[in-house]
């Protein structure tokens, strides 16, 4: 029996767009006598029960979070959308960890198309800058296939643009406080960064390098003393304001136009904009082995005042028509942050010398992603899909002004001595020159269906591919001593007027300080792969999904080494050849069994390959490694997934991984006095075993009066174990120590536990609109943010334990509220030096490296649909 169904589908920008489309599906299995035609509408493909649906029949693990469930957990962002699968976790905005793997492991697709990153300190785009207003559902894929960049070992994230059922408009308003943050007294906040050019960025312009050096090689210039006057147009000088309650506002809107019989046009704009000020408090100290024993290069106390702001805009248009959708995306995102840290207390280890210093930086980064994607089937066993972006990406640290001095015991009128580093300005600037992404596949459906849902087998053969261009600078200039007096007296917090006097009367000036070579680098980056599928279901109840990837991976470096004139190129070309196993059996309508097993690589962040060293006012620096070699994982996991409603699931998942030159963050001593470098090494290897459980439950199960209550419940828990590389052996152990007397160790970054919990309330009123109330947990286990050396034991971040509340009221068709507490616990975030170092601690109990509060955050929103 066939029956015809009329499916009326959804506005997909970047996927798909609002349409009509005849199926032909058989739906009653051995029925012979009934004939008919089925009006039937599709169901939302954002809500949580489709989403689980499609989980449950993908043949490689996939987890997904759709709108729906972003909205009732009160998420406003994607970094914390993604924080609510099994297994991933995110702590003060390092990225995501998946499976305790740090966020290099892991790789981004916006629309299934590649995109760099935004910030040469982390791999991906930060994604808390992604606004989930914009997101229809976020995809991840914790198995890899050969359709997937190879650069796959924690999982591969896919942001799949706003998924809508009707056109519609709304506009909706957030404003937070923060109970450390938020009404604070002298909150403070550099001088034009508060303004509306500093709501909106703008600010940066008067950062930039001075006219008399900005296209030009470095030759240690000494700027006058007018042009120390007038060629910096930003001030030394911070405002004291009292900082104001957080805010967001955004807008969409998406409509449709019918085209003809078949075809319909859509049209999607967002535009959204938030402001945020964060306050912290706390240690800033580092440990040093000096002959016998550990003992503290830093004690330092650090206060840190940031305003940040975001900005987004989204614009779509596709068109679909029948097999045909086309759609063209762009996507911009700017986020911008103005800090002040203030630094008090000894470093190098000069115990008797106190000492005050200041940074106040701006960190900018602009993105603008544009897309086309295009889809043409023909008939019922063809199948075309291409895809191409264009990204422009900007990221830069402009005038990052530091200036030091002996701590003052009166702030308005303190000593400060010009030279010696005491007066600093830093230009960081990485340009992405070109970043171009594309894919085109091919896939043919073969066999007879029968009475199946699907062809038995489906044969794709694609490409994919990126080109990532980088240019990078790194500039300094100095206060130098004049002849006159080199010292003065200014005002912490205004001390512009006195530099400006301190220039006329020959103090000092400023004059570049940067390398005439090192300071300017190039990294480019090509991938290009082709792949194989074959995807065969010789049954309903089996899945068997073979891919082959060969993947081959070009990087170039183009430096000078200090004072050098001669170019070094770096030019690594390698070849990989990725195969992907997986393999899904339905025992039955609700339980799953999967096996995957894949070959993938690592690629490293862009700061652990840049050779500069990046340097900070306390005297720590990031060195890259322009050696660093990509990993390579072997990758194996056995899942098993029930499903006893289609609310509800349990899930265990076994895996495993080898990595051959797993990437880590590690210590080493600086050449400069007491300095410490943290830099990155390839270990030998490292394996990882572990086990995930999973658990989405109805309470009322247990009792009636808990049917409006859902439990989930997600774990992970897992080993690692490190065989060091012979250079990281050279900075672990301390001297007089054999290799054999070195511990064993776990993997940089590698959480020995998860855990995310999400219990909700859901109940209609009378006009059958939802409300509900969430209580939402997450936490993880200690892990090595940093590799000891030289004797130290570990950096350990270790947990924090986060709490949410969210409660959504959807009042009527138009209005809906949300109020959310946030970090109820108010756990201190902290950063520990372990207790099981080589060598005996001088000051026994003090171990703090990082230590601050974030305060508990209180959020309410209100929308209006229309």
């Amino acid at each position: 029996m066939k029956i015809y169904k009329l499916s009326i589908a959804v506005l997909f920008l970047s996927g798909s767009v609002f349409y009509a489309q005849d199926t032909k599906q058989d739906t009653v299995k051995n029925e012979k006598k009934i004939e008919g035609v089925v009006i039937q509408g599709s169901t939302s493909k954002k809500t949580e029960t489709a989403i689980l649906l499609d989980q449950k029949k993908a043949v490689i693990q996939k987890q997904a979070i759709g709108a729906e469930e972003i909205s009732r957990k009160g998420i406003s962002n994607v970094e914390q959308g993604l924080t609510k699968i099994t297994g991933i976790t995110t702590v003060e905005g390092r990225g995501l960890f998946v499976r305790g793997l740090e966020e290099r492991y892991n790789y981004l697709l916006i629309n299934g198309l590649g995109s760099p990153s935004n910030n040469p300190f982390q791999k991906i785009i930060a994604l808390k800058q992604f606004p989930t207003d914009v997101v229809g559902k976020l995809n991840i894929y914790k198995t890899f296939n050969s359709n997937l960049y190879g650069d796959f070992a924690g999982a591969t994230f896919d942001i799949e643009t706003l998924t809508l059922d009707k056109a519609f408009s709304k506009i909706e308003f957030s404003v937070g406080i923060n109970t450390l943050s938020t009404f604070r007294d002298n909150f403070k906040i550099a001088e034009g960064a508060s303004g509306f050019d500093g709501y909106l960025g703008l600010n940066s312009k008067n950062r930039r390098l001075p006219n008399e050096v900005r296209d030009f090689r470095p030759s240690n210039y000494n700027f006058t003393a007018q042009e120390s006057l007038n060629s910096f147009k930003d001030s030394w000088n911070v405002d004291n304001v009292k900082s104001l309650p957080n805010t967001s506002i955004g807008f969409t809107t998406a409509q449709k136009i019918k085209t003809g019989e078949t075809g319909n046009l859509a049209f999607l704009f967002s535009l959204n904009q938030a402001s945020k000020y964060s306050y912290r408090n706390g240690d800033n100290n580092l440990f040093r082995n000096n002959g016998p024993v550990i003992e503290a290069n830093n004690i330092l106390n650090k206060k840190s005042y940031e305003y940040e702001t975001e900005s987004s805009v989204l614009l779509g248009l596709g068109y679909k028509n029948k097999g045909t959708n086309v759609n063209l995306n762009a996507i911009y995102l700017q986020n911008s942050s103005n800090i002040i840290d203030d630094y008090d207390g000894f470093k190098l280890g000069m115990v008797n010398d106190r000492r005050f210093f200041r940074t106040n930086q701006q960190d900018i980064s602009k993105f603008l992603d544009l897309q086309l994607t295009a889809s043409q089937k023909l008939g019922e066993r063809h199948l075309f899909k291409a895809g191409a972006s264009y990204v422009m990406n900007n990221y830069s640290q402009p005038d990052r002004k530091i200036f030091e001095l002996t701590y003052p015991n009166d702030f308005s009128n303190a000593l400060i001595s010009y030279g010696g580093n005491n007066l600093v300005r830093q230009y960081l600037d990485v340009d992405g020159k070109f970043y171009g992404s594309a894919y085109g596949e091919y896939s043919v459906f073969l066999g007879n269906k029968g009475e199946r849902r699907d062809y038995p087998i489906q044969l794709s053969v694609g490409y994919n591919g990126f080109s990532d261009v980088r240019q990078n600078s790194y500039r300094f200039i100095f206060g130098n001593p004049g002849n006159n007096n080199q010292s003065s007296f200014i005002n912490i917090d205004k001390p512009q007027t006195s530099f400006n006097n301190a220039v006329l009367n020959n103090q000092f000036h400023y004059g570049e300080g940067s390398d005439s070579y090192s300071y300017l680098s190039n990294i480019y980056q090509f991938v290009n792969a082709g792949y194989l599928n074959f995807d065969y279901k010789p049954t309903d109840s089996w899945d068997i999904l073979i891919g082959g990837r060969f993947e081959n991976d070009m990087r170039i470096i183009r430096f000078h080494r200090n004072a050098d004139s001669k170019i070094t190129n770096l030019t690594p070309n390698k070849n990989y050849f990725l195969p992907s196993l997986s393999i899904k059996k339905a025992l039955n309508d609700r339980n799953n069994l999967r096996l995957s097993l894949s070959k993938t690589i690592t690629r490293p962040v862009l700061i652990e390959t840049m050779p500069i060293e990046y340097i900070n006012p306390d005297n720590t620096s990031i060195l890259g490694n322009s050696q660093i070699q990509n990993s390579e994982n072997y990758n194996v996991d056995l899942k098993w997934e029930y499903f006893p409603s289609n609310k509800e699931m349990f899930a265990v998942n076994l895996f495993a991984k080898r990595i051959d030159k797993a990437i880590e963050r590690g210590l080493k001593s600086s050449a400069s006095a007491g300095g410490i470098i943290f830099t990155f090494l390839n270990a030998k290897k490292a394996d990882l075993a572990g086990v995930e459980l999973e658990g989405i439950l109805s309470l009322g199960r247990i009792s009636e009066s808990l049917e409006k209550f859902t439990l989930g419940v997600n774990t992970t828990f897992m080993y690692s174990n490190v065989e060091r590389s012979e250079a990281q052996l050279e900075l672990e152990k301390p001297e007089g120590f054999t290799n054999d007397q070195l511990r064993k160790r776990g993997l940089q970054g590698a959480s020995p536990y998860v855990i995310n919990a999400d219990l909700k309330y859901e109940y209609k009123n009378a006009s059958n609109f939802s409300k509900t109330f969430s209580l939402v947990y997450n936490v993880s286990g200690s892990k090595i943010l940093t590799v000891g050396g030289a004797g130290l034991d570990h950096y350990y971040e270790r947990p924090f334990h986060q709490l949410d509340f969210v409660h959504q009221n959807q009042i009527n068709k138009n209005w809906n509220i949300k109020f959310g507490v946030q970090n109820i616990l108010n756990t201190k975030y902290r950063v520990e030096l372990g207790d099981n170092g080589y060598l005996p601690l001088q000051q026994e109990g003090l171990t703090a490296i990082n230590n601050f509060y974030n305060g508990i955050t209180f959020n309410a929103t209100v929308g209006y649909t229309f």
